[in-house]
């Protein structure tokens, strides 16, 4: 599957040119053509190949210092797209324009593609060693190559994009066991390679915890979220880390830069070349940096748009990305990483004499406030540093911010969940409710 070239390649000129001749002052053009090709398995056989190709042009632009969006999917007709963004403006209040300058960067593309036959052999491969130890194991799953081309263009002179390609897998192993039922998840999103061995010994690892049901602990036990589980933790972090949230005085961090409000162990950062999520310039054109958002517990940075950054009195960190095509920019995280530790997780269970493994959730969100509660849908009872058996109807509920300030160890086993690289961790004591 080749990279992908946007049709249509003077259509953003044409836009540009167009909203200036109808009274726009300032435009930009947003441009993005995927190309998917998935590869399917149901009941531990391939079932079906896909190919889908979206292609999206968002044009926002100001007129009288109102903005106005107006999006398009597949062909377009300059012409109405201006008109409609227009109109949209007159019903918006008046803004500053923030628009990028004068600049032609050039970017590689990044990634590389692999053919469907090499998807379907590795999505083979993987169920194959799942079953060989598991015969009545039932297995789905999909094995996918995408490829993203992305254009940032405005009146100002900007002008730049590049081609992404990222390979991902999803494999889920449902077993029957008379009147229990059980579902282990495993995925992986990568460049260039994927490693279904990898990911059919994740698999295989927790079907082995679970052989045997054991019944839940009550009250305050010790417990350890897998790198799968631990980005529960770290959304809410995340969320107090907008710029965005901390001009609302919604962050609990907003007056604490310089000032510890996590354990002392733990570092938290952007890279830009890191991992599959990496890009090099964000949907305002910025481009992206390294940032390190808490060092060794303490509050470095918040991360925020153009806007945001203007009146936070801070320059743009490069962290502007829409949400979706028909959404304005917002303060976002192209990747999140956490600074690994030390020990496998295998070393973290010997840790714990007593405690429980939270491997998946249900639900898992929590508010700014840092409160949750969530039901363990994957989880394993940890006696004497050995993982005894899997325990089921249980909740898990303390507070984020507290948890991070008591973390007992970081493992080395960091690991892609979405765009946050987590390793699992060991906290102290959580509220543990199981149904007896």
């Amino acid at each position: 599957m080749e990279p992908q070239k946007l049709p249509q390649y003077s259509l953003a000129e044409q836009l540009l040119e167009l909203s200036v001749k109808s009274g726009a002052e300032a435009a930009e053009v947003y441009q993005s053509l995927s190309l998917s090709r998935p590869v399917f398995f149901e009941a531990n056989r391939l079932k079906q190949l896909e190919t889908s190709q979206s292609e999206g042009t968002a044009l926002r632009l100001w007129q009288n210092g109102r903005p106005g969006l107006a999006v398009a999917y597949g062909p377009v007709e300059p012409q109405a797209l201006v008109e409609r963004a227009l109109a949209l403006s007159q019903l918006n209040q008046q803004e500053i324009v923030e628009l990028n300058g004068n600049s032609k960067p050039f970017y590689p593309d990044l990634g590389k593609s692999v053919p469907v036959e090499k998807l379907v052999e590795w999505g083979k491969e993987a169920i194959a060693l799942v079953r060989e130890v598991y015969p009545d194991v039932i297995c789905t799953g999909d094995w996918e190559c995408d490829v993203e081309t992305t254009r940032l263009i405005n009146t100002r002179g900007l002008d730049c994009h590049y081609t992404d390609t990222t390979l991902s897998c999803y494999i889920e192993a449902e077993w029957v066991r008379g009147d229990d039922f059980l579902s282990v998840a495993d995925g992986e999103t990568e460049r260039n390679d994927l490693q279904p061995e990898k990911v059919a010994q994740q698999i295989l690892q927790r079907l082995a915890w679970a052989k045997e049901n054991v019944a839940s602990p009550n009250g305050r036990v010790p417990v350890l979220f897998t790198s799968k589980a631990a980005d529960m933790l770290w959304s809410t972090v995340q969320a107090a880390l907008n710029g965005k949230r901390v001009l609302e005085k919604a962050s609990p961090w907003a007056e604490r830069i310089g000032k510890f409000v996590v354990s002392p162990t733990l570092t938290l950062y952007q890279d830009p070349q890191a991992g599959p999520y990496s890009c090099p310039f964000d949907d305002e054109g910025t481009p992206t940096q390294p940032l390190v958002f808490i060092e060794n517990g303490i509050l470095q940075h918040f991360y925020s748009d153009r806007t945001t950054g203007r009146q936070l009195g801070i320059p743009s960190t490069g962290n502007s990305f829409r949400p979706g095509l028909n959404s304005y920019p917002t303060p976002g995280l192209f990747n999140f990483l956490i600074q690994p530790g030390s020990g496998t997780l295998q070393e973290l269970i010997q840790h714990l004499d007593r405690g429980l493994i939270v491997d998946q959730m249900l639900g898992g969100n929590t508010e700014m406030s840092g409160d949750f509660s969530i039901n363990v849908d994957l989880g394993y009872l940890v006696q004497d540093g050995e993982a005894i058996g899997r325990i089921k109807d249980t909740m898990v509920a303390g507070n984020v911010y507290t948890v991070l300030k008591q973390l007992v160890k970081l493992g080395s086993d960091a690991d892609w969940n979405g765009s946050c690289y987590t390793p699992s961790l060991i906290v102290e004591e959580l509220s543990i409710t199981g149904k007896q």
